[in-house]
């Protein structure tokens, strides 16, 4: 839970890098949390509950990501070819799975708070 709270902290931070654990708990939370309202929705019938969270949420969610692809060395802006219908997702979905860079790159210090080792 600290995970999904700990980004809601940073609802509009879009600088800095995010580790995977962070971005997929985010998710998992956000995911649990949008189905519980959307059956309570349709429990009684009110199609809005769910909208409102999915708003309020969009944000932090873009922010996470954009963070998520920093640490993976990319720039922010790849979050705009999720609009490309089917590669664009599969693409960013792919991207959010990878490793991050090891130590520290453009967008900031490693999240995992250590050096990679030197051979």
């Amino acid at each position: 839970m600290n995970y999904f709270l700990d980004v809601l902290k940073k609802y509009a931070v879009f600088s800095g890098r995010a580790r995977r654990k962070e971005y997929w708990m985010y998710t998992l939370f956000v995911t649990i949390i949008y189905i519980v309202l959307a059956v309570i929705g349709v429990v009684a019938k009110q199609a809005w509950i769910p909208i409102v969270f999915y708003v309020a949420i969009l944000l932090p969610s873009l922010a996470v990501l954009v963070r998520r692809l920093h640490d993976t060395g990319r720039s922010g802006w790849w979050v705009l070819f999720g609009l490309v219908p089917l590669a664009g997702g599969i693409t960013l979905l792919v991207f959010t799975c990878l490793d991050g860079e090891p130590g520290e790159n453009k967008y900031g210090p490693n999240p995992k708070g250590f050096a990679p080792a030197h051979v």
